[in-house]
């Protein structure tokens, strides 16, 4: 094992993550071998979105095949990388992420931009999209997302906590495609959250605040009327309505 830890190359990782990563690697080196080709940490670990003790540590593992062995290994590792704030990796094969670009360029394309790999070669530095692709992708996502919303607020039935629940998660997903709408648009992409709503503010000249607000309630407790709450989720809803026609305008 001591010559698989001198092949992690921790250095450009934050420290608060190299405890986890290290107990990751133990591990899926152990009961994967040689069919492990790398691993890459991705996200907002990586960033200063990172929460200690609060934020998942998001990694991509790239194999060589991928088999149900592989599934019952990583399956059995979840207790114990649940314990330190470890997301069950992203499992993928070359020639998946190869035949993946042109209908999950959003999400490669964030991998791309906030990530580390600390094990093996780097999967996603080299990779290209299609913008006619990932714009066809942000327009598809942008309009469920509106879908989820209208049903989110049904089923929440009036409950504050689950509609500030329904904007959260509708916050954390809408990162990553305000990202690619900037990319499609040859800007550049910030990695935080906020700083990303706040680019695409002035780039797409939309309001992002009320975004960029639920975006925050993942870690701070918020104290609002029914009233108020209301108007936060008419205040998304309207902001992911006009991202959506704007994309569904752009011409690239």
């Amino acid at each position: 094992m001591a010559q698989n830890e001198r092949n992690l190359s921790l250095e450009a990782a934050p420290e608060q993550i190299h405890e986890p990563l290290r107990l990751l690697a133990e591990k899926v080196i152990i009961g994967l071998g040689e069919n492990l080709q790398s691993i890459t940490v991705v996200g907002s670990s990586l960033t200063e979105d990172f929460k200690a003790g609060q934020s998942d540590v998001n990694t991509v593992l790239v194999l060589g095949k991928q088999t149900v062995a592989v599934l019952n290994t990583v399956a059995g590792l979840a207790k114990s990388m649940s314990k330190k704030k470890i997301s069950p990796p992203l499992l993928m094969t070359p020639s998946y992420i190869e035949r993946s670009l042109d209908v999950f360029g959003v999400e490669f394309l964030d991998f791309q931009l906030t990530h580390q790999t600390v094990l093996g070669d780097d999967p996603f530095a080299a990779l290209s999209f299609n913008k006619g692709d990932v714009r066809l992708q942000c327009e598809r996502e942008l309009k469920a997302t509106l879908i989820r919303l209208r049903q989110g607020y049904i089923a929440a039935a009036a409950n504050k906590k689950l509609v500030r629940d329904v904007l959260i998660s509708t916050a954390k997903g809408l990162a990553p495609l305000v990202r690619a709408m900037l990319w499609l648009k040859d800007k550049d992409r910030p990695r935080r959250a906020e700083s990303t709503f706040n680019k695409a503010a002035d780039e797409l000249s939309i309001n992002m605040g009320p975004v960029a607000s639920a975006g925050k309630w993942r870690h701070e407790k918020v104290h609002l009327s029914e009233a108020e709450m209301e108007n936060a989720f008419e205040s998304v809803y309207s902001a992911v309505e006009e991202l959506a026609r704007i994309v569904d305008a752009l011409e690239v």
